[in-house]
């Protein structure tokens, strides 16, 4: 397998495929967040990669939540 910057395993195609699935949840995370003048979950969301995950659970779990209580 083809190395990306010296890093033995990581394989170039399934890079770039990770960073095409996470850049769209990043995006609408970190949207929603600031519309909601969520702070914290702003600054986690841009702090902490998880290939998607966290951001996926802040639109349909917690942002949801939040919404909820304020009803």
């Amino acid at each position: 397998m083809a190395d990306l910057y010296g890093v033995p395993g990581l394989n170039p195609v399934m890079m770039t495929l990770l960073i095409l699935w996470t850049i769209p949840w990043k995006g609408w995370a970190l949207w929603r967040a600031a519309r909601k003048n969520s702070l914290w979950w702003f600054v986690a969301l841009i702090v902490i990669n998880t290939a998607g995950i966290l951001d996926i659970l802040y639109i349909f779990v917690f942002s949801e939540m939040k919404a909820k209580k304020e009803k």
